[in-house]
Parts: C-alpha cells; structure tokens; sequence
C-alpha cells in the first residue's frame, strides 16, 4: 500500500492558508522544545538525551515507514537526507542542549529570531527561492535586534552559551531547508522519517552506550520531557513544518519562527519559573514586527 497524497486545497488562497496553517501548527510544537530540552538536561547528559531522542523517534518513524509504505527516495536524494540527519536530528538537540547548560531558555529561545533569515539563506542556495530586496532588510533588521539583545543582557549571556546556541541556528536553517526542498516529493513526514532511519544504526546503540546508570533517580518531569522532545520536537512537528515550507514557499513560511519566542517565553516562565522581563519581550516584540514586513517581500 502507498502512502496516501496531501489532498491540497483547490485554490491558491486556500492552499497558502493550508500551507501556512500547518507551519503555525509545526511551530507550536517547536516552540516547547527548548523548555522540554532545559527539564531534560537537568536529569540526563545532553549527548544521551540528543541520541535518545533521535533513536525514539527513529524507532517510530521505522514503524511509519513499514506501515504506510511511501516510495523509496532515490539515489539523488541520499545526500540531502544526511545533510537532514546532520542539521536536525544530531545538530541542532546536541548544540541547544549544550547551550542549556550555561543560559536559561529563555535567552536560548531569543535566538530562535535567527532562524527565519538562516532558513531563508540556505533556501536561496540550496532551493532556487529568490525574496525581494525588501525581504531580506526585513529579515537583517530582525536578526540586528535579536543579537543586540544577546550582547546587551548580561544576566543571563554566556559567551559558551551564546555561540553553541548560533552554530545550532545555522545547522538547523540547513536542515529547515534542505527538508523543505525534499518535502515538495517525497512528503514531509517521510523526509523526517527517512533521515531518522539514517541515523538510527548510530543514535540507537551510542543511546544505549550513554544512559544512565541508573534510572531509579529519574523523575517524571524528566521523563516526559524527553518523551515530548523525541516525539513532538523529533517527529511530530515536522510533519507539518515541512510540509508549510513545501507548500508556502521556505522564506515565506520560515518567518513565523519569529512568533516561537513569546510561545517559549510563556512555556519557559509557566514550567521552569524563569523570569520574562521587559527587555526580552521587547526585543521579541520588534523581532515579531519584523514578520509582516518580510512576509510581504518573501516573493
């Protein structure tokens, strides 16, 4: 049996609100992942919980793979999948859990404003997508006020911090992108579900090799907290990111990351207690402004 097709909408307004919507949906996932992340690392070794999560989601997208039975990529599309596996099953959880051992979430989340322009440039390289000039002033003006924010806090900055959670930006606007241009045929959740089966002959036995020594002292904050980041943040998610980028276009639809922060932010002070000031919703709130203007530019 082949997997069924999306059923698009049939007309261009009602496919760039499907395409949209799923983003936004993707994004909400995304955005519990840095405080479900911050949870974890307090109880697990951020290299286990980055294999771990990996090989769960893995072991489930083998069970997709089996069920549905999509076509087999092809040859061509081997290295791009690697390049998937790379950006966002082992880049991006092993940096951000790495940076959350020195900031909070919150900083960390400040960050995520990134992504939209990272997602964008490695969509003109790797996708043939070409913004209007005014996209891209849009875009830098966001990225200018979110690392003004990251040099100016000095409560909650780490020089370690801060530039793990940047090269986590970079590999994962590659993944975004590189997973979008597959996304347009071979589907979404088999591009996420392909690359986690790359992966797992590696993740699922050094997850083996790098747990606990003992899960009595393990609480169920943890626990869930690494369910959420293997299933929702490793699987879930993507299956809708992927398929708004493939269908709204990877800059266009790459934009509504810069509405994650003020989801985090709320996450972040909601389960962990941290504190929200004025200076970092203000430096969200004009990332945020920043989208309807590149939005508009975007083709």
């Amino acid at each position: 049996m082949n997997a069924p097709s999306i059923a698009l909408p049939p007309s261009t307004a009602a496919q760039t609100a499907f395409a949209w919507g799923n983003g936004l949906i993707g994004m909400a996932i995304f955005s519990g992942s840095l405080p479900a992340t911050k949870i974890a690392v307090m109880s697990f070794d951020p290299m286990f919980l980055t294999l771990a999560r990996a090989a769960i989601a893995g072991l489930v997208g083998i069970g997709l793979l089996v069920a549905l039975r999509p076509p087999r990529p092809e040859r061509r599309d081997l290295i791009p999948l690697i390049i998937v596996a790379f950006g966002v099953v082992l880049g991006f959880p092993l940096l951000t859990a790495l940076a959350l051992q020195f900031v909070t979430s919150a900083h960390a989340m400040v960050f995520i404003g990134l992504l939209p322009i990272a997602t964008a440039i490695f969509g003109a390289i790797r996708a043939g997508e070409r913004p209007r000039p005014m996209f891209w002033v849009f875009s830098l003006i966001g990225a200018a006020i979110v690392g003004g924010y990251a040099v100016r806090d000095g409560t909650d900055a780490s020089l370690v911090g801060d530039g793990l959670m940047l090269a986590a930006i970079v590999v994962c606007g590659l993944g975004y992108a590189e997973g979008a241009r597959l996304s347009r045929h071979l589907g979404g959740w088999q591009v996420i579900s392909w690359a986690l089966l790359l992966s797992l002959p590696a993740t699922l036995p050094a997850a083996l090799l790098t747990q606990p020594g003992s899960w009595s002292g393990i609480g169920w904050p943890a626990l869930t907290a690494l369910g959420y980041v293997s299933l929702f943040s490793m699987l879930i998610g993507f299956v809708f990111w992927y398929r708004g980028l493939a269908l709204g276009g990877i800059a266009a639809v790459g934009q509504l990351q810069l509405l994650q922060p003020f989801l985090g932010f709320a996450l972040a002070a909601l389960l962990l207690g941290e504190t929200v000031g004025w200076s970092l919703l203000a430096a969200a709130g004009s990332v945020v402004l920043c989208v309807a203007g590149a939005r508009r530019f975007a083709r």
